[in-house]
C-alpha cells in the first residue's frame, strides 16, 4: 500500500466561493494530491478533473463529498469500490438514507466539514 497522500473532492467547483472548490485549494495546500470530480468539467484549478471517483488513475485513500444526498447516495457503491480509507460527508451532503448506505457498504463515513479536517478554516478561502 502506498502512503501517497490522496484526496478525490466529489462535487469539486470552477467556482472559488463554493466550499467544492475551497476544499480542492485546502487540501493541495496541506501537501495532497488532490482528483476534482465533475463531469461537467475538464480542469479545476488547474487540476484535471474525472467524470468519476473510478476514473482516477491508482489509490485513493480520502474522498470528500459535496453533493446533494440524492447524488450521494448513487455515489457511495463507487466510492466503496474504489476502496476509499475515508469518506468525508459534508454538511448538507448527507440524511438519513446516505447514513445508512454508507453503513451497508462498510464505509469509514465521517460526517464532517472536510476542509477544517485538512487544518484550514473556509473563511481563508474567501479572500483569495
Amino acid at each position: 500500500m502506498s502512503n501517497a497522500k490522496t484526496i478525490a473532492i466529489l462535487g469539486a467547483s470552477a467556482q472559488r466561493h463554493k466550499y467544492g472548490n475551497i476544499a480542492v485549494r485546502a487540501w493541495r495546500d496541506q501537501g495532497f494530491t488532490v482528483y476534482p470530480v465533475n463531469p461537467k468539467r475538464e480542469s479545476i484549478e488547474g487540476l484535471k478533473c474525472f467524470r468519476s471517483i473510478l476514473d482516477i488513475p491508482g489509490e485513493v485513500k480520502i474522498a470528500s463529498v459535496y453533493l446533494p444526498p440524492e447524488i450521494t447516495i448513487e455515489a457511495l457503491p463507487s466510492i466503496a469500490e474504489k476502496g476509499v480509507k475515508e469518506v468525508y460527508l459534508n454538511p448538507g451532503s448527507e440524511n438519513a438514507a446516505v447514513l445508512q448506505k454508507a453503513r451497508e457498504l462498510g464505509l469509514n463515513a465521517i460526517q464532517a466539514c472536510s476542509i477544517i479536517a485538512a487544518g484550514k478554516s473556509p473563511s481563508e478561502y474567501f479572500r483569495s
